[in-house]
């Protein structure tokens, strides 16, 4: 799963008495689980690896004793593992109710969708606005086939910046303008993780959600600081998606204020 509910009041009534370090390490640990769907590994320098907190197998082997439970095939959750069993049973007629949303509005000639699919099933889902898809768009470069790179999952990036960044704007259309510097900016981190080893598009995705995780603790980037006339700045995925705001973030200009 690369998405899954965040039900905040539950979480805080069930962690107040962790640590700052324990709460990261419940986190990371939930994240890994949903994201893998699988026992978290009993060998604990293995887990600590996974969540890169090496140097916190302690807070790792507490939280684990205390929030999950241990089996002969790892560490299990029961919550989770409802979430997750829930979305499985659900994603068939989520699917089919997607695809009649979209279809009776494509009839209405109000939205365009654009599907399917390459050999994993991705469907990305496009609103097309007729004034947002002008010649303006920055090149594409060359498509995935030919650089040899991952194929770049739009939906799955934005559902990620979602998930990790909710008091964000939300991404209401996705037209050529944005799909271009997302395509360019995945094939950036794509070539830099593939210079030290094969990759997959999971690696890909699972570099941005760290990258939309770091956003999140930037008081700047979430609107959690006033500029001096007063007002907050609030960013959202086009402006993270532009080159020299995409480096700045990267280089952490923008967390001085923190």
């Amino acid at each position: 799963m690369h998405y899954y509910q965040f039900n905040i009041g539950d979480y805080k009534s069930h962690t107040e008495h962790l640590s700052e370090m324990e709460d990261l390490t419940y986190r990371r640990l939930l994240d890994w689980y949903y994201l893998h769907e699988t026992p978290i590994p009993l060998d604990l320098t293995e887990t600590a690896r996974q969540i890169r907190m090496r140097s916190h197998s302690d807070c790792i082997a507490s939280v684990l004793q205390e929030y999950f439970e241990r089996t002969d095939d790892g560490w299990i959750h029961h919550r989770a593992d409802k979430e997750i069993a829930k979305t499985g049973e659900k994603s068939e007629k989520a699917s089919a109710s997607a695809k009649a949303r979209w279809n009776k509005a494509k009839d209405a000639n109000a939205l365009q969708t654009q599907s399917e699919c390459n050999a994993t099933h991705n469907t990305e889902h496009i609103t097309q606005d007729t004034e947002h898809n002008l010649s303006i768009s920055p090149p594409s470069g060359e498509p995935e086939e030919k650089t040899g790179l991952p194929k770049c999952f739009h939906e799955e990036v934005i559902i990620l910046y979602h998930h990790h960044l909710p008091t964000l704007r939300k991404v209401e259309i996705w037209n050529e303008t944005r799909k271009g510097y997302l395509r360019q900016r995945w094939r950036e981190v794509a070539l830099e993780l593939s210079a030290t080893k094969p990759i997959t598009a999971q690696d890909v995705l699972n570099w941005w959600a760290e990258f939309f995780t770091h956003i999140g603790t930037s008081k700047f980037l979430t609107g959690r600081v006033n500029s001096k006339d007063g007002r907050a700045f609030v960013a959202d995925l086009e402006w993270i998606l532009k080159p020299s705001n995409f480096a700045k973030i990267v280089e952490g200009k923008y967390h001085g204020t923190n």
